[in-house]
């Protein structure tokens, strides 16, 4: 699967808000890095991470544009509620090494009625 693909299926899997399924894509070792947030490392914990995250609020992601390099898949999405964002997926041998996402944390809190951080 190219790594095109594999985010295409992401994002499918990802709509499901199931963390089981979507952790299976990733490396045991993996990063997903959310720039809003601190580094995630392991399957583990970026199940952890996305079962959390699942419970808290209901996201959607609508592909406005995938990109391909190499390894390398690039992810333009945007939600219902339009919050807007990119994700770069370091892909090796159908799996994700390597996950950075850029959105804005202080909208989507607001948009889903979350606590805001006093940090």
């Amino acid at each position: 699967m190219s790594p095109k693909e594999l985010v295409t299926t992401w994002v499918e899997v990802f709509n499901q808000a199931d963390a089981k399924a979507i952790a299976d894509f990733y490396y045991d070792d993996a990063i997903n890095h959310q720039v809003a947030n601190d580094p995630v490392v392991g399957k583990e914990a970026i199940y952890e991470m996305f079962k959390n995250e699942f419970a808290a609020a209901d996201m959607v992601c609508i592909v406005e544009n995938i990109f391909e390099d190499e390894e390398w898949a690039i992810l333009e999405w945007k939600d219902p509620l339009g919050l807007r964002g990119c994700g770069f997926f370091h892909i090796i041998d159908g799996k994700i090494k390597f996950q950075r996402g850029y959105w804005d944390k202080l909208s989507f809190l607001k948009m889903h009625n979350l606590p805001i951080p006093n940090e």
